[in-house]
């Protein structure tokens, strides 16, 4: 989409067209007033600004009328809600994202792979688990079943300090899944299933060498239930008396707690430090890719970068797992045209249908997104964000979709179905197996996530300058002319060496403890 477009824009040109048929251009940088437009396309040669127009944003082509479609990409991203102008900036004030009809087909566009045989495949240095699972890290998790073991999981992680970790040099850290929730629910109600499952993934996760359950007691979320409605019993795990559960009400309050716990991971640390890292090729890999923070170059830099990494990826056998539903609204018929069959298609609309009904349920509205920060980075809708964030998922078929926390068991590219949320979506795509995030942004996340690294791509370059302990790779040098395949190949590059153990930027500054957040969909009782 947005990689094609590019190639006629020469660097010292001062907007972008996109595609032929987009009725706005993006500002390179602040324009003034009366500025002329260095755009090379039919009448719009001898435009000038009529006001202002800050770097990212959008300025119209030529004349547009009240409630006509407004393109950029070559698609809809709204429409003008007055008239505009030749030269005028187009945003908040003058667009807006009114329903439209989107054509679904079915598979039309998905095109064959061809994957490399094993033989041929990159490598990286990875965990391999029983199960025959990759981990990129070695951690031993503590995971709290409700929100009353909170303090109690994380003061048991953090007495194992660097210091006291010495003698395990294979093992990454240790580390508190902790969270809000756990008890109030409906037993066997949406929140009751989704917590379970994504507990159950963290457990068994590949980037996870051995774990312990830390519950109150007397909560709805019952170590025992988790256990037995997930059968974690009979995973190959780190003992052979299967999980660790420790109950503070059981044990005789939390400093008792404390103490036992450190004694269980005293007693798991040798086993997981047992694990060694070992050529593996990257068809292990499964990338969760996320944006957040975006801004206009979102979908002309970072994440057309991602998306010729994600086709990279699955040519080379690997997964590649999108979310945040909310955020291809008005972009999904694109997806659905990817799909290999009319069941993966009607899935995502499945989906997006839910939340059109879940939006009208709680009174809101699908284009609170995008936030203020993604409005002052020059997106003014949610068509506009979406049509950008799909970039990540490049251009091959789309192989399966599933639910919040689900396992994902496919190769190739799969959506799964989350809130237009970074935490709270990166928990379920890393609950679902994903064992490495790539993560875009264009005003400046500083997201981390344990136990899977996190590589940060930004969209500009003042970005980078400003947050260089931050961004892990700056793809905003594409609007500099620098070719777009060399830096995916850097960004490829860099996902290989942080998968084998190469500290991300995010994780050298200890982020990513904090971020684990199941969904929760507000089923309190």
């Amino acid at each position: 989409m947005s990689m094609q477009a590019q190639a006629g824009n020469a660097p010292h040109q001062n907007v972008l067209i996109l595609h032929p048929n987009d009725d706005v251009a993006i500002a390179r940088c602040d324009l003034a007033a009366q500025q002329e437009l260095h755009v090379e396309r039919g009448d719009a040669r001898s435009l000038h600004t009529r006001q202002p127009i800050p770097g990212g944003h959008k300025v119209a082509l030529h004349a547009i009328a009240t409630g006509q479609p407004v393109r950029r990409y070559g698609q809809v991203i709204g429409f003008a809600t007055q008239p505009i102008a030749a030269g005028e900036h187009v945003h908040t004030h003058n667009l807006a994202a009114t329903d439209f009809d989107r054509e679904y087909a079915f598979g039309v566009d998905a095109r064959p792979v061809q994957v490399l045989p094993p033989d041929q495949r990159r490598t990286f240095l990875g965990y391999r688990r029983p199960d025959g699972r990759v981990g990129t890290r070695n951690y031993v998790a503590l995971i709290s079943t409700v929100n009353c073991s909170a303090h109690t999981t994380r003061e048991i992680a953090h007495h194992f300090t660097p210091e006291r970790l010495a003698a395990y040099p294979n093992v990454d850290g240790v580390i508190a899944l902790t969270h809000h929730t756990g008890c109030s629910l409906q037993l066997g109600g949406p929140d009751y299933v989704l917590l379970q499952r994504t507990l159950a993934g963290m457990a068994t996760h590949p980037n996870v060498g051995a774990y312990a359950f830390v519950g109150l007691g007397c909560e709805e979320n019952q170590t025992g239930d988790l256990i037995e409605n997930y059968a974690l019993d009979q995973v190959p795990g780190a003992l052979p008396d299967g999980p660790i559960g420790l109950v503070i009400q059981d044990l005789g309050g939390v400093r008792k707690t404390v103490e036992a716990g450190i004694a269980a991971v005293e007693r798991l640390l040798p086993i997981a430090n047992q694990a060694t890292r070992t050529p593996v090729p990257i068809s292990e890999l499964a990338l969760a890719l996320q944006c957040g923070g975006s801004d206009a170059w979102s979908g002309v830099t970072a994440n057309p970068v991602v998306g010729l990494v994600t086709d990279e990826l699955v040519r080379q056998g690997g997964a590649v797992l999108l979310g945040e539903t909310p955020e291809i609204y008005g972009a999904e018929q694109l997806l659905t045209r990817r799909a290999i069959s009319e069941e993966v298609g009607q899935k995502l609309l499945d989906q997006i249908h839910w939340w059109e009904e879940h939006a009208r349920q709680t009174g809101a509205v699908l284009d609170n997104n995008p936030s203020p920060g993604n409005k002052a980075g020059g997106l003014t809708t949610i068509y506009e964000k979406s049509l950008g964030a799909i970039a990540k998922a490049g251009c091959t078929p789309l192989t399966g979709v599933y639910e919040y926390a689900e396992p994902l068991t496919t190769r190739g590219v799969a959506w799964m179905n989350s809130p237009g949320n970074d935490w709270i979506a990166v928990t379920g795509q890393v609950a679902s197996g994903c064992n490495l995030v790539v993560f875009t942004t264009g005003r400046g996340s500083a997201f981390g996530f344990k136990p899977a690294p996190v590589v940060k791509v930004c969209t500009n370059s003042t970005l980078y300058a400003r947050m260089q302990d931050d961004m892990d790779l700056n793809a905003g040098r594409v609007l500099d002319g620098e070719s777009m395949q060399v830096i995916a190949q850097e960004l490829l590059d860099l996902v290989v060496a942080v998968a084998s153990g190469q500290p991300s930027k995010s994780e050298a500054q200890g982020i990513g403890e904090a971020e684990f957040c199941p969904w929760g969909m507000g089923g309190i009782l």
